[in-house]
């Protein structure tokens, strides 16, 4: 698949549920009104999307939320798609997860094919995790990364940078998955849905972070990439990653290879634009087959734009209404 600026589109990431169990400040209002589990697809349709995605050569799969792992059931899926890796098929299917269920879920997790997660993670001390998540518990979300770990799991820590929050952290969190084994990326805050609080307090600019960061640990250039938008460095005193995912202070829009599909069967082109197509209803219309399904969807990716438009101000509606949940991270 080829969008209308020539970018091969090869990864799609697959938003499970929009339901979690934690309110992470920066993606989700406190009292989030969720979707009715009528909205949602079935775990088969959400199946044979992915599958019509494949078959048109998409070869990474990431399944999200909200919180992938709290959906039940939803190692059918891992399971099924997992059948799809191979020649022909899949590269890579991976997760992105919060770390509750992981003590639960990681073994099977890696007997379904699942190879590296990423487990988001925005602070190592406790009443900080707290108050980010509003209420959940450091000591889960460890335990969940020790016991991937313990499966086989390759983890990627994700941590949102956040002004005033946790950037006395970095050199911590740094030191804390070398020893451990881990890379780490950090990533700004994005303008999508109305959340208690004014994002521009948020926000913390990543080249700013980053020369902070050199101050005390050794930068290297790396041609590491794992099909996502972060741009990576080897620290020289771990031999760890450590990426940085700027798509406020510098977009990686030039690069994209990747659209989102949403619970409810929504596809968005562009994580940044509202503009959307509807493939629930082809997928559930009795008269369309699978070849019929892979036309909807070309017909979308030939509507991908060619970037996003997120802007931080004080003065501003988030530039995508949507919270981060519904489309997935």
């Amino acid at each position: 698949m080829l969008d209308p600026f020539g970018r091969r589109i090869s990864y799609l990431r697959v938003s499970v549920t929009d339901r979690c169990d934690l309110r992470c400040v920066y993606c989700m209002a406190e009292d989030m009104t969720f979707l009715p589990k009528k909205d949602l697809l079935t775990l088969e349709e959400l199946e044979r999307l992915c599958g019509a995605f494949i078959d048109l050569g998409v070869d990474r799969i990431r399944l999200t939320g909200g919180e992938p792992l709290v959906r039940r059931g939803v190692m059918q899926l891992f399971q099924g798609l997992g059948r799809r890796i191979g020649d022909g098929g899949l590269r890579e299917l991976t997760v992105t997860t919060n770390g509750t269920q992981l003590t639960k879920m990681a073994e099977d997790l890696f007997k379904a094919g699942v190879r590296r997660i990423n487990v988001s993670m925005d602070t190592l001390d406790p009443d900080t995790f707290a108050a980010v998540t509003r209420w959940g518990k450091l000591e889960q979300t460890l335990d969940g990364i020790f016991a991937a770990k313990a499966a086989g799991l390759g983890v990627k820590i994700n941590a949102v940078a956040l002004k005033g929050v946790n950037e006395h952290e970095y050199d911590r969190m740094i030191a804390w998955c070398g020893e451990h084994g881990f890379d780490l990326t950090l990533i700004e805050t994005m303008p999508m849905g109305d959340i208690s609080g004014d994002r521009t307090d948020q926000y913390l600019p990543l080249s700013t972070v980053r020369r902070r960061i050199a101050q005390n640990w050794t930068l290297l250039p790396s041609t590491h990439q794992t099909g996502g938008p972060a741009r990576y460095e080897t620290v020289q005193e771990t031999g760890r990653r450590i990426g940085f995912i700027t798509p406020m202070s510098h977009n990686f829009c030039e690069s994209c290879n990747r659209v989102r599909l949403t619970c409810t069967g929504t596809l968005y082109m562009c994580l940044g634009q509202e503009d959307a197509a509807d493939l629930r209803a082809p997928l559930r219309d009795p008269s369309v087959d699978d070849a019929g399904l892979r036309e909807v969807i070309l017909s979308a990716i030939a509507r991908k734009p060619k970037g996003h438009d997120f802007v931080i101000g004080r003065e501003q509606r988030p530039s995508v209404g949507r919270h981060m949940s519904v489309t997935g991270g």
